[in-house]
């Protein structure tokens, strides 16, 4: 087992990581820009080292800073957390290279599931479902009006190398087509320096179901169940649940056989999460996110597993050390992200939080690294904290957000918990009759 690992993000996550390494007993070294140097996981690790100026492009993504926090304080290996470096192949590489575990997936399978052309043939070959849509990318757009003809309209151009809604336009006819594959590929090589788009049938009222899983070094790899993610705006998730409100423990057991399965010929180690649209009882792989996800604490609420433990032991070179039918599910969770923003517009609120008070009592937990007093830059994401609850019904897990929405106390800065209080009180909501569409038109009613 490692006896130091340096910690290369920020924020609720950097925290998180630290908690789970101070319960291993392993020493921790936070790395901050100036921005940071009050943080909370600055103020709590055993060793902290500023890395660069607030832009974290001089800092968090600075790869020879953070390589060298780490040869000089003794770190033994480098947990990403989520963003910044986490799904990087060339840092995961390098890490290594110098003699560092890097707490995650091994490169090449960072940079195989990190192309969403080649993902998705990755997994098509290993037998997983897909959406309809083009076998890979688009030469011209004489192609996609040949896919797209063969598939049905609406269809979905997508950037090969996209994350966050960037480089994704619908079209509705072959009329839209044209200006949809122009517009994808602009912002596409904006925004990732690579045009390269591919398209797939448009489904109109999906939810977005993810599957937990996590492989060692052995070829041993297990699923931790679903999370249902559809609660979404501009492709950005603001609320999670465990587990969905749609599947049976049957559809459970069968796409996360499939998964498993396909996982395990790849020989995928750590932690990983495989992404599906799922419409008609039907489940097709969209990406696969190699790294911890920001939603993993509802997983870890109805498993009672923590997560990032697994993910510190597996990098260490341990085994899974327990089976599929070892894991049980219990009650339903829910996770409220909250964000320092406008609750109607979403203009991120930078500023000094002057009063803070965390909702406490049964099966309630708060995962953030604010504090009064604390300011929160703008120069990051606007996430400031993570709202889990877990209870043993769904319906018993709403009340507990509500009540623990009602007590949270957050004052300075604007934040999203206005929105989230409706979003638990709609009769759709609690219905669970919802999909990936379904927060956008909510957010655009009048209340």
């Amino acid at each position: 087992m490692f006896s130091k690992i340096l910690i290369a993000n920020r924020g609720e996550i950097a925290l998180r990581i630290l908690r789970a390494c101070r319960e291993m007993g392993i020493r921790t070294v936070a790395v901050h820009s100036t921005a940071d140097e009050s943080a909370m996981h600055v103020r709590l690790a055993d060793e902290a080292v500023c890395i660069g100026p607030p832009s974290a492009r001089e800092s968090y993504l600075n790869v020879a800073a953070i390589l060298s926090a780490a040869t000089i304080t003794g770190a033994e290996a480098i947990h990403p957390g989520y963003g910044f470096l986490s799904e990087n192949a060339d840092f995961a590489e390098t890490v290594e290279a110098h003699g560092l575990a890097f707490i995650g997936p091994t490169a090449e399978h960072i940079r195989t599931m990190g192309d969403k052309i080649t993902a998705k043939t990755t997994m098509q070959a290993l037998g997983v479902p897909l959406v309809p849509g083009s076998d890979g990318e688009l030469a011209c757009l004489e192609e996609a009006r040949e896919v797209a003809a063969k598939v049905g309209y609406p269809v979905l151009i997508k950037a090969a190398a996209g994350g966050g809604g960037r480089g994704m336009k619908v079209a509705h006819s072959e009329d839209e087509l044209a200006e949809a594959w122009s517009v994808a590929r602009t912002e596409a090589l904006a925004a990732f320096g690579n045009d390269a788009v591919y398209l797939e049938k448009y489904l109109d009222r999906p939810r977005h179901i993810e599957l937990q899983i996590m492989g060692d070094m052995y070829g041993n790899v297990v699923h931790f169940g679903e999370r249902d993610c559809s609660l979404q705006r501009r492709h950005q998730k603001l609320l999670e649940e465990a587990g969905s409100p749609v599947l049976s423990s049957e559809e459970r057991d069968a796409i996360g056989a499939t998964a498993t399965a396909a996982l395990s010929k790849m020989g995928y180690r750590n932690a990983g999460t495989l992404e599906f649209l799922y419409q008609d009882g039907q489940f097709s792989f969209i990406e696969m996110n190699t790294r911890l996800q920001v939603e993993h604490p509802v997983t870890e609420m109805v498993c009672d597993i923590d997560l990032v433990r697994e993910q510190i032991r597996i990098a260490s070179g341990e085994k899974l050390g327990y089976s599929q039918s070892d894991i049980t599910f219990s009650g339903h969770a829910i996770e409220c992200r909250i964000n320092a923003e406008d609750p109607d517009s979403f203009i991120p609120s930078p500023g000094t939080i002057t009063v803070f008070h965390p909702p406490g009592g049964p099966g309630v937990r708060m995962d953030s690294a604010i504090y009064a007093g604390y300011r929160v830059p703008p120069f990051y994401d606007s996430m400031i904290a993570k709202l889990i609850v877990h209870a043993p019904t769904r319906e018993a897990a709403i009340a507990r957000m509500q009540r623990a929405l009602d007590e949270i106390v957050v004052e300075g800065v604007k934040t999203v918990i206005p929105l989230h209080r409706r979003i638990l009180a709609d009769p759709e909501f609690r219905r669970g009759d919802y999909t990936i569409h379904w927060l956008e038109q909510f957010t655009n009613r009048k209340h």
